[in-house]
């Protein structure tokens, strides 16, 4: 048997219940077939990056499975059929990655350490020598015109 590593989107106006189940009607289908569902995250309500059959959000779930294709290819035609799923991927591995899924540990903001407050290990900032002040230029010269009295001529 192969490792899977499937990803579907269900609509947004179902519950989180009716997730679970769609999850386990999924789930369901593989083992019938002799494969196994190693392990089930749900991501949650999250925006879509688009409109997909004009819903903004979906529900994300992502299955890690075991199982042979005959069985994948029963589940990824079930979930065509169902009208709550919007999208779904499957993709093969070679084995599963250790530990939680990227979009669970990118929930997890406190691993990361932090930068204290007003300050930090940079230098202080040169500031750059201020610039020369322009010259004015200098007005520009009117051409002079001469005066003429009446009567005079030039």
């Amino acid at each position: 048997m192969a490792y899977y590593e499937c990803v579907f989107i269900a609509r947004q106006d179902i519950s989180a219940t009716q997730v679970e189940e769609l999850t386990e009607t999924f789930g369901k289908i593989i083992t019938d077939q002799g494969g196994t569902v190693v392990l089930v995250e749900n991501w949650g309500l999250r925006s879509l990056a688009y409109r997909i059959k004009k819903n903004r959000k979906g529900h994300y779930v992502m299955l890690h499975l075991d199982a042979p294709s005959n069985a994948i290819h029963e589940m990824e035609r079930q979930m065509g059929i169902a009208e709550n799923v919007l999208r779904q991927l499957t993709i093969k591995l070679d084995k599963f990655p250790e530990g939680p899924s990227v979009m669970m540990r990118a929930n997890t903001r406190d691993d990361r350490p932090r930068r204290p407050f007003g300050g930090d290990s940079r230098p202080p900032r040169q500031d750059r020598p201020a610039p020369k002040p322009e010259e004015k230029a200098a007005a520009p010269v009117e051409p002079a015109v001469a005066e003429t009295k009446e009567g005079e001529s030039a």
